[in-house]
């Protein structure tokens, strides 16, 4: 068996899920606590993901990022990329279909705190930085495991989006999902199980590490 897309997956994964950690953790607070107008717009649009079926977004951005749109062009010229069938351009789609899934364990873990928890640190005179980091975050490990451990196992699961933005190409964008679906065009039945399996037992094995660990957290909050 070829453990090329295997690999793929697992490097598409944790680079798409750092990334979304870092940049869930603003967007995140601010949808946590913001009183704005806007608030409804940008979780509706975060949560798009959920329920558009993956081929609509990796068909909207193959139109906008191809090299024939302006934002394609712009990106080559200036950053010298092409995100249309190429490793950076699964890690983009990958973002933003993965989103929800780190956004939204997160700021329900902020929004469950309790508000003096915020109001103590600040009347101890710390920034807000400095209260996210020392006093929020510490306190949300639940969510916080659960946005990373969803956010890896649903890019690793990941098949419209990364199909039609990435192609199949070999050691570039051919990752598990999709070598799974050559496999069966090709009635290579074998060789789909194997791929499968691992994915199975990987997320079955991820979700598990989540279940378990939330609930020796929830018991250790109870004492």
């Amino acid at each position: 068996m070829d453990w090329g897309p295997i690999l793929l997956s697992f490097k598409l994964a944790a680079v798409t899920t750092a990334i979304l950690f870092v940049i869930s953790l603003p967007i995140s607070y601010w949808l946590a606590y913001t009183k704005s107008k806007l608030k409804p717009f940008i979780e509706t649009f975060i949560s798009l993901p959920l329920v558009l079926p993956p081929t609509v977004l990796g068909f909207y951005l193959l139109i906008s990022l191809g090299p024939s749109s302006s934002i394609g062009k712009f990106i080559n010229s200036f950053f010298d990329l092409q995100l249309v069938f190429s490793f950076e351009g699964l890690v983009f789609a990958s973002i933003l279909y993965s989103l929800p899934f780190m956004v939204q364990p997160i700021q329900s873990g902020l929004s469950n705190l309790p508000a003096n928890l915020k109001e103590a640190s600040y009347s101890l005179g710390k920034t807000r930085i400095q209260t996210l980091f020392r006093v929020l975050l510490p306190n949300s490990k639940t969510a916080l495991l659960s946005g990373i451990v969803l956010s890896f196992a649903h890019t690793l699961g990941e098949f419209g989006v990364v199909l039609m933005i990435g192609g199949n190409i070999p050691d570039e964008t051919r990752v598990a999902s999709i070598a799974i679906y050559e496999e069966v065009e090709a009635l290579s039945y074998d060789s789909a199980n194997h791929y499968s399996l691992i994915l199975l037992v990987i997320t079955f094995l991820l979700l598990l590490l989540v279940y378990s660990s939330n609930s020796k957290i929830f018991r250790k909050t109870m004492l």
